[in-house]
């Protein structure tokens, strides 16, 4: 697999893929947090596109916010303890790929460095 970055969300409590939720890469630098992209889950629960792909991808540090909330309000407007899922990890090695999947429930997540 080539370098670059990818996710996906899973919802447990639905036993597959979470559509819809919405996602948003940040890079930080010292206090600085800037965005790069947000997109949107597809019917896998996968972004259609790299967060970043082979010639963006750098050494730093990155965090993904997963808006929950707004996915389980839109979706049957069952209620969440969660609203946003914030994911902040390294990427030391830039010519490696990233996988950064989000198991997801209404009351909890788990996440993980995938391959």
């Amino acid at each position: 697999m080539t370098a670059g970055l990818t996710t996906h969300v899973l919802d447990t409590s639905r036993e597959g893929p979470a559509e819809g939720v919405g996602v948003t890469l940040y890079r930080l630098d010292d206090d600085e947090r800037e965005q790069v992209t947000a997109m949107t889950t597809n019917h896998d629960g996968r972004v259609d596109d790299p967060l970043l792909d082979e010639g963006e991808i750098a050494a730093g540090t990155y965090e993904l916010v997963f808006d929950v909330g707004t996915y389980y309000r839109e979706g049957d407007g069952e209620s969440s303890f969660l609203d946003e899922v914030p994911v902040r990890f390294m990427i030391d090695a830039p010519d490696e790929h990233y996988h950064v999947p989000l198991l997801l429930s209404p009351g909890g997540y788990t996440t993980y460095r995938g391959s």
